[in-house]
């Protein structure tokens, strides 16, 4: 049996033919010379889910189907007397819709290939395909090798010792020469991290880097889980909202200034037109983490899991650490993250418009480093005082302080600004400080 290596895309092709053949789970590892857990776990993660239907048949996978006596809830024909279980379009509008799962996904082989069942079956169903599962393959792969491989305690040691270091105008060369135990990376690496904006210092406070004509490419991004989508996509972010309606969902995201300097962190509540905006010392993922502290401390619990159950964000790397934003202090769920697909702004597109008007009053490429938060919960309270046609030209700060009490609102730190008062230029900076 073969072992520490990664199966073929001629594998995959091989196991998705057996499925289709009927060939069980232990008959396949053997024909591949793998573990039978292997091919369990490639079957599992890398099946894809199907609206595939069955020829003739109706498509309505609730599970009271067989008992129900409603009568056109989905309104498609005002003359229609279809019962709502002979009927495809109700599963969407039905209050009691409870979709029935198929129980042999439960079981191996964990997918429809070479399932008897298939062509009848009306209910959601799961193929292993080789081409998708070889391209989610070479996805996971290339992602796992990019960005900084290094845990943030470690990049914390780094930046302790460097950055001081290299204000008082040492050389990384000298630095790393002179305490050779302190560091396990190539010096090459410590100046790819610098030039990426993972340590305080930047290629500023090295002179002679900075007569070298800067390259056009991407910053080093480190992400704290590189598995950190599992589970959390947008598709599995559709699935969750389908079965907990009432939960609220905030929209989160970060706004850039100069680049390696203070960031803003920004929560958009759809429901209210509210926003939450925090500023944040660099942009990585803890300084996220004592942002959602201080927010847990000053809600409350109870409040917390009200405004905040359910994230969604874009694939930052800031946003990498997923178990430090759900997980409260004592261990306990206080709320769930999700991240949209890639280049996909439309999915979150309340926060992406309401960032319009934080950028009316710092304009793209404005530094935050004069910003503190006293300062940014002012530009916040005349942002959420702006009343919006999409709110019945009501101002977020009302409904929100409607729904939650005023004292919540100042809480966060912001008040509600007369009309006539709010001001959305740069010119408020200039008020404020």
């Amino acid at each position: 049996m073969s072992k520490h290596q990664h199966l073929t895309h001629e594998d995959r092709i091989e196991i998705e033919v057996s499925l289709r053949q009927g060939h069980s789970i232990r008959q396949i590892a053997a024909r591949l010379g793998k573990s039978r857990s292997c091919i369990s776990r490639e079957i599992r993660t890398r099946s894809v889910s199907s609206e595939k239907g069955a020829v003739g048949r109706i498509r309505n996978r609730c599970i009271h189907r067989h008992t129900c006596h409603k009568v056109q809830l989905c309104m498609d024909r005002p003359d229609c007397l279809r019962h709502c279980s002979a009927c495809s379009l109700c599963n969407k509008v039905c209050g009691d819709f409870v979709e029935e799962r198929c129980a042999k996904l439960l079981t191996a082989p964990y997918v429809c290939n070479g399932c008897a069942d298939e062509h009848r079956c009306i209910l959601r169903k799961r193929f292993y395909l080789h081409k998708a599962a070889q391209a989610d393959y070479r996805h996971t792969l290339a992602e796992s090798r990019s960005g900084a491989n290094i845990t943030q305690d470690e990049l914390l040691v780094i930046d302790q010792i460097t950055t001081p270091l290299i204000r008082q105008g040492q050389s990384v060369h000298h630095i790393m020469a002179n305490n050779p135990d302190l560091f396990h990376i190539h010096e090459k690496t410590l100046y790819r991290y610098i030039a990426g904006g993972l340590l305080s210092a930047k290629n500023g406070d090295m002179p002679r880097v900075c007569m070298l004509k800067p390259r056009r490419r991407k910053s080093v991004e480190h992400k704290v889980d590189k598995k950190c989508r599992l589970g959390r996509t947008y598709k599995d972010y559709l699935e969750f909202q389908r079965q907990h309606p009432d939960l609220l969902t905030a929209e989160m995201d970060t706004l850039i200034g100069r680049v390696g300097g203070r960031v803003i962190l920004t929560l958009m509540l759809p429901h209210f037109g509210f926003m939450i905006a925090r500023i944040r010392e660099c942009n990585n993922a803890r300084t996220v983490a004592e942002q959602f502290a201080w927010l847990w401390q000053t809600l409350g619990p109870e409040l917390f899991r009200i405004i905040l159950p359910l994230l969604l964000t874009d694939n930052g790397s800031e946003f990498s650490d997923p178990l430090a934003l759900e997980m409260a202090p004592d261990h306990t769920p206080r709320t769930h993250l999700f991240y949209c697909d890639a280049c996909a702004t439309n999915q979150k597109a309340r926060i992406e418009r309401n960032h319009e008007l934080i950028r009316a009053i710092l304009p793209k490429g404005t530094s935050f480093d004069h910003i503190t938060q006293p300062m940014l919960d002012v530009i916040m309270s005349h942002v959420n005082s702006y009343s919006r046609p999409s709110l019945a030209d009501k101002a977020p700060t009302d409904l929100f302080a409607y729904t939650f009490g005023t004292h919540v609102l100042e809480a966060l730190g912001m008040k509600r600004i007369p009309a006539n008062e709010i001001i959305l230029k740069p010119k408020l900076i200039d008020q404020i400080m």
